[in-house]
């Protein structure tokens, strides 16, 4: 048990590296986009999202998951890593030739001849990030995920610098071109300096390798069926207006998921693939770690729920209100998600691609067939109560999978839960009382913020105190409270360590 929760610490350890990853990125984003939106223009960043959405298309087909196989293998020798760097200078290679060949004619069939140029650059790009040291992966086979942060946080800001810089200089659509490229330079400079590890060009152990990368692949189509499917779907039935209001809606109701749960997909992985070589029970891990997550996941989903009304008015202006209900409804779903996209994770570390694979695909058709049969008929509503459904019916299959596969009793999951899902109810139920949960706030900006902060403010208070209250009247049970507490404990005495 005492390695079992040593490994659940190092997960949510790595959790909170990966959650300062993306909000670090997301703010070097935002100030990069205030800086460069005063000297581009509009259509400069057109034209380079136009080249980086192709471009990130050829790379999710070509996704393989090397490093993911080299983290779930127990020992990995010298041929194994040289093998996944081979591979992944080979996909870049690709990749680059692919981009290189098709440069021209997309530049012709979007009538954008500097597209051409544009594309040859992330081709190169493609090619040099392909160089990468594949030694990095032992900061996550050895839960080393602040140094992980480094190694990305470091090119990001080189970027942003010579980005702006670049922008000032020369007012062109180059500076984001200038960017991406350097951001991938200097990763690959700083994978050699940050690991000693010095790959050599080398196939012997392909056979294991490819079968996994092959699996993998094979799922990374399935999902962008799944995601990109449904966007080409909903626009050729409603047309390209409500696209637009479906990313934001979407985007929206999709971050408790985007920023808590898929951050602890990544590091749960390396957990389960060490508790896989130990020997120890993974479903226990499973338990642990879905409780501690639902604790934060279930108030964030249900809150953006109850609170989309004012969110959107406030956040995108009245010409998006038609994306509320959208998040109304997906939020609600998506607080649910950490239950079966943990299984996916464990799954996904124990080789079971191919019940992965079948998941997914089911998932897939579930959504496309619900989308043509409710989008038509109930427009943008009808597509989110569409995916809804498939992500109801992803999730139960994966637990069903989980539980089944792992000897995990839904009781033993119920036990850990079901005070953050009363702790939910309750919040939702006492913000719906007091008018400021699912439903329509009028007013000025002023208003909008006032009713949000409320909302926010009493619906944080209520689902902590009851919580709390049900957690001790429980008798202070092992589980995610009981971490929660220590943690918060642990902190408060490092604070005041610090203070004296």
């Amino acid at each position: 048990m005492g390695v079992t929760a040593s490994l659940q610490g190092k997960i949510f350890s790595g959790a909170g590296w990966i959650v300062g990853w993306r909000m670090a990125t997301r703010g070097l984003g935002l100030i990069s986009t205030l800086v460069l939106a005063r000297l581009l223009l509009p259509a400069d960043y057109g034209l380079v999202a136009l080249a980086t959405g192709f471009a990130g298309a050829i790379e999710a087909m070509s996704y393989m998951g090397v490093e993911d196989a080299l983290v779930r293998e127990k020992s990995p020798g010298r041929d194994l890593y040289d093998t996944g760097f081979t591979l992944g200078l080979l996909r870049g290679l690709i990749m680059a030739a692919a981009l290189a060949v098709l440069a021209a004619p997309l530049a012709d069939w979007f009538a954008e001849p500097r597209l051409t140029n544009v594309l040859l650059v992330l081709a190169a790009g493609s090619a040099i990030d392909g160089l990468a040291n594949i030694g990095m992966v032992d900061f996550r086979r050895d839960f080393a995920f602040d140094r992980e942060f480094v190694s990305m946080i470091l090119p990001r800001l080189f970027s942003v610098a010579l980005m702006i810089g670049a922008a000032w200089e020369w007012r062109s659509y180059w500076a984001l071109v200038t960017g991406i490229l350097s951001m991938r330079l200097a990763h690959v400079a700083l994978s050699y300096y940050m690991h000693p590890f010095r790959p050599r060009l080398s196939l012997a152990s392909w056979r294991g390798l490819v079968t996994y990368s092959f699996w993998n692949w094979t799922v990374a189509l399935a999902v962008m069926l799944r995601e990109r499917g449904s966007l080409l779907l909903i626009g050729r039935l409603l047309g390209a207006g409500p696209v637009g209001v479906w990313s934001i809606g979407t985007d929206l109701a999709a971050m408790p998921t985007s920023e808590l749960v898929e951050p602890l997909s990544r590091s749960a992985f390396s957990g389960f693939a060490a508790a896989h070589h130990s020997g120890e029970s993974v479903g226990e891990i499973y338990l642990r770690v879905v409780a501690a997550t639902a604790l934060l996941t279930l108030p964030a989903g249900v809150g953006t729920s109850l609170i989309a009304d004012p969110l959107v008015r406030l956040g995108f202006g009245s010409n998006w209100v038609t994306a509320i209900p959208l998040v109304q409804i997906l939020a609600i779903t998506g607080a649910a998600t950490v239950f079966g996209y943990i299984g996916w994770t464990l799954l996904s570390a124990q080789a079971r691609l191919r019940t992965v694979l079948a998941v997914t695909l089911t998932a897939a058709l579930t959504r496309l067939t619900l989308l043509a049969v409710l989008a038509p008929r109930i427009g943008l509503i009808g597509a989110a109560m569409a995916v809804a459904v498939s992500v109801v019916v992803e999730d139960a299959l994966y637990i069903g999978l989980t539980f089944r596969r792992y000897r995990v009793r839904v009781g033993a999951l119920l036990a850990r839960v079901w005070r953050g899902l009363l702790a939910a109810g309750c919040m939702a139920a006492t913000l719906v009382e007091a008018g400021l949960g699912w439903t329509e706030v009028t007013g000025g900006p002023s208003e909008l913020a006032m009713s949000l902060v409320t909302a926010i403010v009493l619906g944080g208070l209520v689902y902590g105190g009851v919580l709390l209250l049900a957690w001790l009247a429980s008798g202070r049970p092992k589980g995610a409270e009981a971490d929660a507490v220590a943690m918060s404990l642990r902190l408060l005495g490092r604070l005041r360590r610090r203070a004296t």
